[in-house]
């Protein structure tokens, strides 16, 4: 097919949408995203907007217009005392917790573009992304603060601001909480000199009052084209880039989630959210599709272990939770969960990962509500393509387009496949990334003539409804987190007793998907085959790595298959524990 703008496609799809859901949705009449999160506050000023949670069910709330004029101060804080201006990116390091929505509003309203960021990284990811983004700002977790010794020198953050997760809480349980982290846990470090400004979020807000400047002259022209986040995601070069996400990207996202779920959506919900609000599943579908609505979001700031999240459910109304596939299926080996599910929950949403279709058939029968599967992509704001929450959902399958969205399936000269036949799966609509910042290169190879190709492999079912199949890409898949052969066989390469390492991806009934590292030994460093330990390799890993990267199965071979031109071959690795696993299963 010619994968250009003007190709026409065809939507076999397009009798498979429930009634009421349109083919094509109007533009989202918000300009921006600010214009967005002030209207919603203003609108629902009185609601609960956020209650954040933690395991022994302290918890602290704040309104919609307690968030509208604390983002506020935020964005003013930002201009007059950061100089930050329309463009400037500020990283945001932090669990799910109060100050999140505050800061993450607060930039946009400020005119910036907020770039997420795992508060796990280590230091050597944080130095990447923040010099990569040219980030100006940091907000962090201060349990995290022992990190910025060795991150600030290196880039260009010119401040840093540290937020805890129980800021904002009554004072009793914040101070009981902070007592826990200071005293019980000791996971509360002392924050380190710096050659830079670095204050609490709290002193912030105050700065920003003290000014008392409105902050709508900076947000005010925004438009659908300007850049609202920097979205890091890794590649098959596996260099994290950033997605650069526009703000009519996730207003047009938004209104294609509300197409398919408005139905079953309303400002009377309250929204369980585990999954990370950094990730961009639950950055759009949970905070920003929610707030939009006037909904409530319950916040759990790390749901590891799943007991975590028990008060969460039993203390408050649930009516939505989204999650991947590891989620789910723990809830259900709770004890606590399977007794008493919750009683008020209209329906669950999984992506991230490939959803077992045992857990979902064991989740429908347990709570008596559907688990619909989706398909989405952090360059795709994200979601792609749903299930439908009715009989017409196809349990197995990715679901179809979502309004407003083009596939089409093709082959490795871009040509269409036959309907049933696989092929790469690639996208065109409103939500697509405007391309990865300051590589040009890696976008024209994802975007070609106005289509992404997503590296996916699927076949197209009657009725337009999708099944990946395979990936092209070697990405591995682990909790709905996306692992990049190229960048642990990279943190491998650094041990010196390391002559040459490959790393796949395995199946893992708990996270979906493992790392898997094969090494072989440097010949010339002596001692190197007594040293390289499984347990040596793993530590060296967990210096660099953020723990779900780090390999959780080794193999210490004396080669490595490779092709005649001496790449390290992979899928042949892949083929070889695949056929072990069948081997083991027949056994």
């Amino acid at each position: 097919m010619q994968t250009d703008d003007t190709t026409a496609v065809a939507r076999p799809w397009a009798g498979s949408y429930d009634p009421g859901v349109p083919a094509d949705p109007q533009p989202h009449p918000a300009p921006s995203l600010a214009h967005l999160v002030q209207t919603a506050c203003r609108k629902h000023a009185d609601r609960k907007a956020f209650t954040c949670v933690v395991p022994n069910g302290m918890n602290g709330s704040l309104t919609f217009a307690q968030v509208d004029a604390m983002s506020d101060a935020f964005a003013v804080f930002l201009h007059h005392h950061c100089g930050i201006r329309q463009g400037a990116r500020v990283a945001v390091q932090l669990p799910n917790s109060l100050p999140y929505p505050v800061v993450a509003f607060g930039v946009f309203k400020a005119g910036g573009v907020l770039v997420n960021t795992n508060p796990l990284y280590t230091p050597s990811e944080m130095i990447h992304q923040f010099t990569d983004a040219g980030v100006e700002v940091l907000v962090i977790c201060d349990l995290f603060a022992d990190k910025l010794a060795e991150v600030i020198p290196r880039t260009g953050i010119r401040t840093v601001v540290l937020a805890g997760v129980p800021e904002f809480f009554p004072r009793i349980p914040e101070a009981i909480v902070r007592g826990v982290q200071k005293v019980w846990t000791r996971s509360l470090p002392p924050v380190p000199q710096l050659d830079v400004p670095v204050l609490r979020l709290r002193e912030a807000l105050a700065r920003g009052r003290a000014v008392g400047s409105d902050p709508a002259p900076w947000w005010r022209d925004l438009g659908a084209g300007d850049l609202a986040l920097l979205q890091y995601t890794g590649g098959t070069t596996g260099v994290a880039k950033g997605a650069m996400l526009s703000h009519g990207n996730i207003l047009a996202n938004l209104t294609q989630v509300h197409a398919v779920g408005r139905a079953l959506m309303s400002g009377k919900d309250c929204v369980l959210t585990a999954l990370p609000l950094y990730h961009i599943f639950a950055f759009t579908c949970n905070l920003m599709t929610f707030f939009e609505l006037g909904a409530r979001n319950i916040l759990v700031p790390s749901p590891r272990p799943v007991r975590n999240i028990q008060r969460a459910i039993e203390n408050y109304p649930i009516t939505w939770i989204t999650g991947v596939n590891t989620l789910f299926n723990g809830l259900m080996n709770e004890e606590w969960f399977a007794a008493f599910p919750p009683r008020r929950l209209v329906a669950a949403i999984a992506g991230g990962t490939a959803l077992h279709q045992a857990v979902a058939t064991r989740w429908t029968m347990m709570t008596d509500t559907p688990i619909a599967e989706g398909y989405g992509l952090t360059e795709t704001s994200p979601l792609v393509s749903f299930n439908p929450l009715s009989d017409a959902a196809r349990p197995g399958t990715i679901g179809i387009p979502v309004p407003g969205t083009d596939v089409a399936l093709v082959d490795d000269d871009d040509a269409p496949v036959a309907m049933g036949a696989p092929g790469e799966l690639i996208v065109k609509g409103p939500q697509v990334m405007q391309g990865y910042w300051n590589r040009p290169e890696d976008t024209a190879q994802t975007i070609r003539g106005g289509w992404l190709f997503t590296g996916d492999v699927a076949v197209m079912e009657e009725g337009g409804f999708l099944r990946i199949v395979d990936r092209k890409k070697d990405m591995v898949l682990v909790s709905g987190f996306n692992v990049y052969p190229n960048e642990v066989e990279e943190c491998l390469a650094k041990m010196p007793e390391i002559l040459e390492a490959a790393v796949i991806g395995i199946p893992d009934p708990a996270s979906g998907e493992a790392v898997r590292a094969y090494v072989v030994p440097n010949p010339d460093v002596p001692g190197a085959v007594e040293a390289l330990t499984p347990e040596a390799i793993v530590a060296h890993c967990r210096k660099h790595l953020t723990g779900y990267k780090v390999p959780k199965s080794i193999i210490i071979r004396d080669a490595l298959p490779k092709s005649p031109i001496g790449k390290i071959l992979r899928k042949t690795l892949r083929a070889e524990a695949r056929a072990q696993a069948e081997q083991r299963g027949r056994a």
